[in-house]
């Protein structure tokens, strides 16, 4: 007897964005971003009855050799895990947006400078119709062909994909996930995540005239004191990287307490 916990049949024939979803949210179970350990079990179950049923198989017969094949393959990172884009190549999106996405925003410098343009009323959010401009621009830049209709459900397929706690606007953080893992410096500030009373200690401490704002230079510090109070690794060119990605949020070399809260603190209570 199927019950409600049955997974959406993983075709391997194309996928519309919503069908990758349930896919996706069917097998990550814990909601972490990525698909492991038993999950990855499981799914890796179901994609060879589904490869069966398509009368695809590979030559060897043992799943565990089959699944270290599989992980060869997709596992673009070799952290033993799969994460939404190395499914997305491993189940051929019609419209894979997540690519389409990469290719345009791969870098988390390049990922900055878009929010920045669109998150237009500098809220730390970006809302429904801001989210709408922004894939609208990215399938130009990817020279896709869309429709209106197509635009609309790719916008509420990446709301229902990060948007939480169904308020209609993602979040920094939330969006940062359609990043590569290694590119996306915001997962490296996790458990290093400060409340708002530990940021403003820190922001007042760098911002020494009290303006509201702190420029590169202060960044750096400010980034270096963080990672030696968490006694966290930290190679000179990654600070550079993510300082130069920071930096993107700043207004002509000018870091807002409010852009740097976005990165430093935790979300906003749910």
């Amino acid at each position: 007897m199927a019950g409600p916990q049955q997974a959406p049949h993983l075709h391997l024939a194309e996928l519309t964005a919503s069908q990758f979803l349930d896919i996706w949210r069917h097998f990550d179970a814990d909601g972490n971003g990525y698909i492991e350990g038993k999950e990855l079990e499981n799914f890796f179950q179901e994609l060879e009855s589904a490869r069966k049923g398509a009368g695809v198989d590979s030559k060897k017969d043992n799943l565990a050799d089959k699944m270290k094949e599989f992980m060869r393959k997709y596992d673009k990172n070799a952290d033993g895990k799969i994460e939404m884009a190395e499914l997305a190549q491993i189940l051929p999106t019609e419209e894979n947006f997540l690519l389409c996405f990469r290719q345009h925003v791969g870098s988390s410098s390049e990922f900055m400078e878009a929010w920045r343009r669109y998150d237009t009323d500098r809220s730390g959010y970006i809302e429904a119709n801001e989210l709408k401009g922004f894939l609208s621009d990215l399938l130009k830049k990817a020279n896709r062909p869309y429709d209106e209709p197509k635009l609309q459900e790719y916008t509420q397929t990446i709301l229902r994909m990060f948007d939480m706690n169904g308020d209609g606007k993602l979040g920094l953080s939330e969006m940062s996930r359609l990043l590569p893992v290694q590119e996306n410096f915001l997962l490296k500030f996790q458990g290093m995540k400060l409340s708002s009373d530990e940021f403003n200690a820190i922001f007042a401490f760098y911002d020494k005239d009290g303006n509201g704002f702190i420029d590169e230079n202060e960044l750096d510090a400010l980034l270096k004191d963080l990672y030696e109070k968490n006694k966290k690794e930290m190679n000179i060119q990654q600070l550079t990287n993510y300082r130069k990605s920071i930096m993107n949020l700043s207004d002509g070399g000018k870091l807002y307490r409010k852009e740097l809260e976005m990165v430093l603190c935790n979300e906003p209570p749910l």
